[in-house]
């Protein structure tokens, strides 16, 4: 509904208008008027005390006394009071005698310019309510059709696939289920670490089955309009229903479906709660073998609520994980389609040392590289480009102007990250040092030291104590050798990495005989790193490994020695050169 611009004009003028009243009406409230005989103000008057009146034909005169008290008395509307007051030097100041009629027309005034804005603000939220609807709607026209995505444009995940396909053939062939009495899965729940490929798969089932694919985010429904989010649920579903057979995404479904507040709460009154249980009615309504099934994507499994974890809403949970070295393969092969290709680039040994990169990471990976060789006007992508594009994903790209870099703080740097690059050698030697630099990256990295696991699927006691040394490395480095009082910023984030991983180790993995076996995330939640008796263990702990990774570096200065003396020459170490100087 359009305002016309004469109507919004008087609105601001009534708006006005109540505000100056009111503050007029406030200041004149504000004077505490004490009340005084008439014979008192008599004497006052001879006195000399009084500094000004107000005159008018009411019943009651107002005035103010010369040491700033405000005065009411009664008016004896005599001829010559005026007079009276003038020859005594008094101000007199005559009114109208229309006060009680304009305080009731401020007090109108008042309540008119209250319901005004009270009126902005009401067809406001409405119309921002409305465009928040249009725009759900939008998104879901816009996302109606994903055009040539399958399981063929999806490397890896092979598990995830083959239950995917499962899927499909339940969309595309219901009476062969209908037949054994089986129902379809109304939910299928894909979580992971970011950048695996969720999106990509529920759009490859879409693509499969050859439905429509609604998409939208779980922050799309969380909304600060009182049922907003509910009416969006429905919105979206009703969309769903009347094409028939579609698949449903939602991204990022722990924004909407966290756990509840427990019964002592005030429960469904809160707005995420009543969309959470728009969501849980509307999947709950399916009609069996409908056709439409609902994927949802989280990185965190663990804080959503059960209620959409149980059979009939979630039925299938799929994990799609970090690739391995041959899922990173067939990933990288993918992703070099259509890109021009050197003899020299050899993708196994790349899928080989990028163990823990997702597929998000390796697409990067790939992309970079193929922007590098057109940067430099090259052939083809060579092993050179993606090399040099491998820690461009990881640290960033290399900072090109560094002479204004002291002698001393590249010293630092070299032994700090000669100490990562030792520690790494003399305690995980099936880790591989690939690379150790001193040239600082566009993230304010001042240098790093990088080592490259085996493919595993566990991690021992042993493997986190021994990263967690590896971390410590270079603030111990720089303790040995530069003294106690000359260490540096530089291990910020090393002392946070060491500090996660002893807290995991101990508060989550149960690893520690002094606090047993109990998983302090399952009773603490959220507040687990605010506990006293975690953090003086992970002190003890960390305290322990660092006069572990001390001692090495104490017993092996001469290896240290020449790792920071070659990465001062040459500011860039391979692992040809981490072989040779340490045997």
């Amino acid at each position: 509904m359009r305002i016309d611009r004469k109507v919004k004009v008087l609105l601001f003028l009534i708006i006005s208008i109540a505000l100056l009243s009111s503050l007029y009406s406030y200041m004149n409230s504000n004077k505490n008027y004490k009340e005084i005989s008439y014979k008192r103000f008599l004497s006052y008057v001879e006195n000399g005390q009084v500094e000004k009146v107000e005159l008018d034909d009411s019943p009651k005169i107002t005035g103010k006394l010369k040491n700033g008290n405000y005065f009411v008395t009664d008016n004896p509307r005599t001829e010559n009071f005026k007079e009276n007051l003038l020859k005594n030097n008094i101000k007199v100041k005559e009114t109208n005698g229309n006060s009680a009629l304009m305080q009731g027309l401020t007090f109108i005034l008042f309540l008119l310019g209250i319901g005004a804005i009270g009126y902005f603000l009401n067809n406001n939220m409405t119309k921002q309510a409305q465009k928040e609807m249009a725009v759900m709607s939008n998104v879901d026209e816009e996302n109606f059709s994903e055009k040539d995505i399958s399981f063929k444009d999806v490397a890896g995940n092979e598990e995830a696939i083959g239950s995917l396909k499962e899927l499909v053939d339940f969309i595309q062939n219901p009476d062969k289920y209908d037949k054994y009495g089986a129902r379809i899965p109304r939910g299928v729940l894909l979580y992971g670490p970011p950048g695996t490929g969720k999106t990509l798969l529920a759009k490859a089932l879409a693509g499969e089955a050859k439905v429509p694919f609604y998409s939208v985010a779980g922050s799309d429904f969380i909304q600060v309009y009182a049922g907003l989010g509910a009416s969006r649920i429905r919105t979206l579903f009703k969309k769903a229903k009347e094409s028939g057979k579609s698949v449903i995404f939602i991204d990022e479904i722990d924004a909407l479906g966290k756990k509840r507040k427990g019964n002592f709460s005030n429960g469904g009154s809160d707005e995420s709660d009543r969309t959470l249980n728009a969501l849980l009615t509307e999947m709950s309504g399916f009609k069996e073998n409908e056709g439409i099934i609902v994927v949802a994507a989280t990185n965190r499994i663990d804080t959503l609520d059960e209620a959409l974890l149980r059979p009939g809403r979630f039925d299938r949970q799929i994990e799609v994980g970090l690739p391995d070295v041959n899922a990173r393969y067939k990933i990288l092969s993918l992703h070099s389609k259509n890109k021009p290709l050197s003899d020299s680039v050899n993708l196994k040994k790349v899928a080989h040392e990028t163990v823990y990169f997702s597929g998000a990471m390796l697409e990067n990976l790939m992309n970079e590289s193929a922007m590098l060789a057109a940067k430099n006007n090259d052939p083809s992508i060579n092993m050179n480009h993606i090399d040099k594009a491998f820690y461009t994903v990881l640290v960033g790209e290399e900072k090109k102007d560094r002479s204004t870099i002291p002698f001393e703080d590249k010293k630092i740097t070299a032994y700090h990250e000669a100490g990562h690059a030792l520690i790494t050698k003399l305690v995980s030697k099936e880790n591989r040092v690939t690379k150790v630099s001193i040239i600082p990256s566009t993230r304010g990295m001042g240098g790093f030291s990088m080592n490259i696991p085996p493919d595993k699927m566990y991690q021992t006691k042993n493997d986190i104590k021994n990263n967690i040394m590896v971390a410590l490395g270079g603030r111990a480095a720089e303790e040995v050798v530069f003294g106690e009082n000359n260490i540096t910023t530089g291990a910020s984030s090393d002392l946070k990495k060491a500090t996660e991983m002893s807290l995991s180790m101990i508060g989550i993995y149960g690893m520690d005989k002094e606090l047993g076996l109990l998983n302090y995330e399952s009773i603490l939640g959220q507040n687990m790193e605010g506990n006293k008796i975690l953090i003086d263990r992970i002190k003890d702990i960390l305290d322990n490994l660092y006069s572990e990774t001390k001692k090495l570096i104490i017993d092996n200065i001469d290896y240290l020695d020449k790792i920071a003396s070659l990465l001062l020459e040459k500011e860039v170490l391979d692992e040809e050169d981490m072989n040779r100087l340490v045997s």
